[in-house]
């Protein structure tokens, strides 16, 4: 029986998880994993602080980021890289560009969120080291303000998911391009939960399949070279699926919690654990 224990998807403090890298990689130890990689939205800046941390406790640490992209046709996807030299200048420019496109944003959301009657500004967000803004963020912020009685409201009709703050979208990297960067800086390209994309049709359906299956095959010609096939919202079935995909396409098939916690321990399972 193999007892490897991996998780290729977690984030930190420096993006929008609750625990820092270095408590992180603490409890990973303590959880027995073998490997771990840090993968937060949009930039390395926990990466130094989380090598160091597996370095004292003897747990190999992959350095990822998780980058959402978006494709020639318009939908819209998230890319993780692994193994990247957090050190290319190529990949810290390119980075950079995507911060800014995400302020951008964030500031046009806020005022659309404050027409709307919700007095919140990035003042009242907590933030990572790299002041990483996301809707979670602001979920929370709206939360603590006591703008609403729980988190899950924030993203209803009424607010985040109201059609005026829809309409304030982030201009996204083209796919292709988050795939050059990553392998450029020496990095392997792996593309995030399938189930999550939108607008190709309803999640599990035979539609859904053969749109998913069209887009992972133009990608494998841009270079991509992984598949995210055991992800908590994928069940048993559609993570097979997902792993039929990769083999058709000769792609490496990863698992990863997506955990954005406190406590590792509390990561939510893939269908291969569940069963």
């Amino acid at each position: 029986m193999n007892d490897f224990k991996a998780d290729f998807h977690i984030h930190t403090t420096a993006s929008d998880g609750e625990a820092t890298p270095t408590q992180i990689v603490k409890q990973a130890r303590e959880l027995d994993y073998d490997i771990i990689a840090i993968t937060d939205h949009d930039n390395t800046d926990g990466i130094a602080e989380a090598k160091i941390a597996a370095e004292a406790v003897d747990i190999k640490l992959v350095p990822g980021i998780e980058i959402a992209v978006v494709t020639e046709e318009g939908t819209s996807l998230h890319m993780l890289g692994y193994n990247i030299d957090v050190e290319n200048e190529e990949l810290k420019q390119f980075l950079s560009d995507v911060v800014e496109r995400r302020r951008k944003r964030n500031e046009e959301l806020f005022g659309t969120l404050r027409s709307m009657g919700y007095d919140i500004s990035e003042a009242d967000i907590e933030v990572g080291k790299n002041s990483f803004v996301s809707k979670p963020s602001i979920a929370r912020a709206l939360l603590r303000k006591g703008l609403i009685k729980e988190e899950r409201e924030a993203y209803g009709k009424a607010i985040l998911g109201s059609a005026e703050c829809r309409a304030v979208r982030n201009a996204k990297p083209l796919a292709k391009d988050a795939i050059k960067v990553i392998k450029d800086a020496g990095g392997t390209p792996v593309l995030a939960h399938p189930i999550q994309t939108r607008g190709i049709g309803r999640p599990g359906s035979e539609m859904f399949y053969e749109n998913i299956d069209k887009i992972i095959g133009r990608l494998k010609r841009q270079g991509l070279k992984g598949l995210e096939c055991f992800h908590p919202d994928q069940n048993f079935e559609q993570s097979m699926r997902f792993v039929e995909m990769a083999e058709k396409y000769h792609l490496h098939i990863t698992r990863g919690s997506d955990f954005h916690g406190k406590n590792l321990a509390e990561a939510d399972k893939t269908a291969n654990e569940r069963r």
